[in-house]
């Protein structure tokens, strides 16, 4: 195992984004809260000494996290809320920091691009 100068964040949604999930016009699947959470989003961000370090990285890419997090579960940016900032991203999702990040697998890493660039 390798020790990665990384740490993780995964990103979860909350209530309030069930709610605006489920009252998504023409959507006939209601999901529960559980659902929705049992298989989020991971991401790396720089190594981080404390967790506090790694919620301000997570402040400056709220906005692509946020879209991301949108894109997931609908592809039409028209219905998505108008007006995303920063408060709404924490009211919507759960962060959940992990300092330490190893890697068990020998094979490199392949990055592929998203549509939303991190810095």
């Amino acid at each position: 195992m390798f020790i990665v100068d990384r740490s993780a964040a995964i990103i979860r949604p909350k209530q309030a984004f069930l709610d605006w999930l489920n009252a998504l016009p023409g959507n006939d699947v209601v999901l529960t809260l559980e659902e929705i959470r049992s298989d989020c989003t991971v991401i790396l961000v720089p190594e981080a000494e404390e967790p506090e370090d790694a919620i301000a990285f997570i402040d400056d890419i709220a906005d692509q996290l946020f879209a991301q997090e949108l894109a997931s579960w609908v592809q039409d940016e028209s219905l998505w809320p108008a007006k995303r900032n920063l408060k709404l991203f924490w009211d919507w999702f759960d962060v959940e920091i992990h300092l330490g990040v190893m890697d068990a697998v020998a094979e490199e890493i392949h990055n592929t691009p998203t549509d939303h660039n991190y810095h």
